[in-house]
């Protein structure tokens, strides 16, 4: 039975639908299906290049590890990446030196990659694989002019949410 969630830049009022990956990552899309709604603050890929994320705190009972990853996602994919705090308290992040996200130790990073020739590597951190654990399947389109305008006018005042669609 294949399961669906739905992504959506809220402000924006734009949404895409993506069927989770249950053959080829069950242990992240069960932990994901089982966490949702997830909400927060939009940002822009900076290294990437095509990526909207958001950053919520740890949500899985037991971490899925590395499973079905990628360095190089192609537009549709949605990734799952782990961190702790130090791992994204650097200057070329946006953060004065010695900030960063210190309200949460363990850092989960929901991504969606909206167009090509993304490459996963951080001057800081070297290749940063990320688990692909969904794909778009509808609304691509819309939503991939939604992210460009987030690079363009900025993503500030903008929420993504992932939330349940249906299963079938």
């Amino acid at each position: 039975m294949a399961r669906y969630i739905t992504v959506t830049l809220e402000s924006r009022g734009v949404s895409c639908t993506a069927r989770l990956l249950d053959d080829e990552a069950p242990r992240t899309a069960a932990a994901v299906w089982d966490a949702l709604p997830l909400s927060g603050q939009v940002f822009h890929g900076k290294y990437a290049r095509n990526e909207i994320y958001n950053l919520v705190p740890a949500f899985a009972a037991v971490e899925p590890g590395k499973e079905n990853t990628t360095v190089t996602p192609i537009p549709g994919d949605l990734c799952y990446f782990a961190f702790d705090a130090n791992d994204l308290a650097t200057p070329s992040h946006g953060y004065e030196s010695g900030g960063g996200p210190k309200n949460l130790s363990h850092i989960i990073d929901l991504a969606l990659f909206y167009g090509r020739n993304n490459l996963l590597l951080n001057g800081d951190q070297g290749w940063v694989p990320g688990n692909v654990f969904g794909t778009v399947v509808e609304g691509l389109e819309e939503m991939a002019v939604a992210c460009q305008d987030i690079w363009m006018a900025g993503a500030r005042g903008e929420t993504l949410t992932y939330a349940r669609s249906h299963e079938d």
